[in-house]
């Protein structure tokens, strides 16, 4: 969870025992993640669609992903959410993948959003805590797929029962002075357009 590329093809190359260059093991599965979307369009947390596209009617979005960006691309393409969001940024494209900032920091320079008027919505401990080192405010959507490792909630900002109860305005209330930089509320911290 969390790492680039080159970080997860190691840990397959390592755990099982592979001869394979770590190119041809990245390039194995990201082709056949490509190849499933194909078929089997890539699975959405039940409400994401909907709260993507109206949180982007009022919000500048982008994904910060440790996918490798061939795969958030086809993921994009077969859920129908590229025009959605207006930055990209994979952990392939930065020097250390989540836990650490550097994924998000990329996403925020790309929206040319200061991190601290950022909102994260993370899935995994990975996440949450890259969120938080990057100084954005965490919201968690518990994955009942994949459910968070232990200590995700008391690390996140915000716990959300389900994504389509993600209220930026709602959260933007409560975080108002830390997201205005502890000055007191800021005329508009998450950046909306609207």
């Amino acid at each position: 969870m969390g790492r680039n590329s080159r970080g997860w093809s190691i840990v397959m190359r390592d755990r099982l025992g592979l001869d394979e260059p770590l190119e041809a093991i990245e390039r194995e599965v990201v082709d056949g993640m490509i190849a499933r979307f194909a078929t089997d369009p890539s699975p959405l947390i039940p409400g994401t669609a909907a709260t993507v596209r109206r949180l982007a009617a009022r919000y500048p979005l982008a994904i910060a992903s440790s996918a490798h960006p061939d795969v958030i691309a086809a993921a994009l393409r077969t859920t129908g959410l590229g025009p959605s969001f207006r930055a990209i940024a994979a952990s392939d494209e930065v020097p250390h993948g989540k836990p650490y900032p550097d994924v998000y920091l990329l996403a925020a320079e790309r929206l040319a959003i200061e991190p601290r008027r950022c909102l994260v919505v993370e899935d995994s401990l990975n996440g949450v805590l890259a969120g938080r080192a990057a100084g954005m405010v965490v919201a968690l959507v518990p994955n009942a797929a994949v459910p968070p490792a232990p200590g995700t909630a008391e690390a996140a900002d915000v716990i959300l029962a389900s994504i389509d109860r993600l209220d930026p305005v709602e959260i933007e209330a409560t975080f108002a002075t830390r997201l205005a930089g502890g000055t007191g509320a800021a005329a508009d911290p998450l950046g909306s357009r609207g």
